[in-house]
Order: C-alpha cells, then structure tokens, then sequence
C-alpha cells in the first residue's frame, strides 16, 4: 500500500518549554492524541485508539524541540514503518510558537488528514490555554 507524507503546521500561544510536554511524554499525549498511551521499556510506547493498541518506538526526542514516534510493524513491501513526528520552532520575531506535525502513514487524502490534525489542535489548544 501507497504511503503519504502529510505536513501542517499550527501556531499556539504557548512557550515551547510549556508545550513540549504534551508532545513527548504518555502523559501529555493520552491528553489530547490518543484515548490512553503507556511507556514500555526501551522508548517504546503504547498509543490506544479505538480499542486497538498501536506499539511505537521514540526515535528522536530534542527537549523542548521535537519528538519522533516510529509505529512498528507498519513497513510493507519494504516501505517505511509510519510515523508522526512532532517539531516546536518559536518566531525569533514575533514569539510566536509553531507547531509542525508530519504524518506519514497510508492515509492518502489530505483533506481528511487536515480534519483528523485540526480536531486534535482544538482539544491541545483547549489544553494549553492557547
């Protein structure tokens, strides 16, 4: 199967040192990504959606930077494992902080991948006091 790599950004009013939690840490995601995500040895982590457990390793983490989450057994045909991978950058002109999400998985239509990302920016948002 076909593989997307999707890429949107959002701004938060919220420092990156505030926000860096909610993306990085179960805690934080079970939050506003997922119905519940629990740390496994070896920075691995359990994301549950709809019932259904999806394993992910985290293969990059720069504090208050960026995190990455590799979901395992997703390769096929000797394509790449999905992932989702989350970026803080923070306007050196107006302060502002951005959030950049790129989503890479079989999910082909963007106008649904936007939906999916701009429902749960609203529940971060809310979180955040953004």
């Amino acid at each position: 199967m076909e593989k997307f790599k999707f890429v949107t950004e959002y701004e938060l009013r919220a420092s990156p040192k505030m926000l860096f939690p909610y993306i990085s840490t179960a805690s934080g995601l079970s939050q506003w990504f997922a119905a519940k995500v629990n740390t496994l040895p070896e920075h691995r982590f359990d994301f549950l959606w709809d019932n259904e457990s999806h394993i992910a390793r985290q293969v990059s983490l720069r504090q208050n930077k960026s995190v990455r989450f590799e979901f395992l057994d997703t390769a096929e045909n000797g394509h790449d494992n999905n992932y989702v991978d989350f970026r803080v950058d923070q306007s050196e002109l107006t302060q502002s902080t951005y959030l950049r999400i790129t989503d890479y998985s079989t999910n082909t239509d963007p106008e649904d991948l936007q939906d999916l990302w701009d429902g749960l920016m609203e529940k971060l948002r809310e979180i955040v006091g953004s």
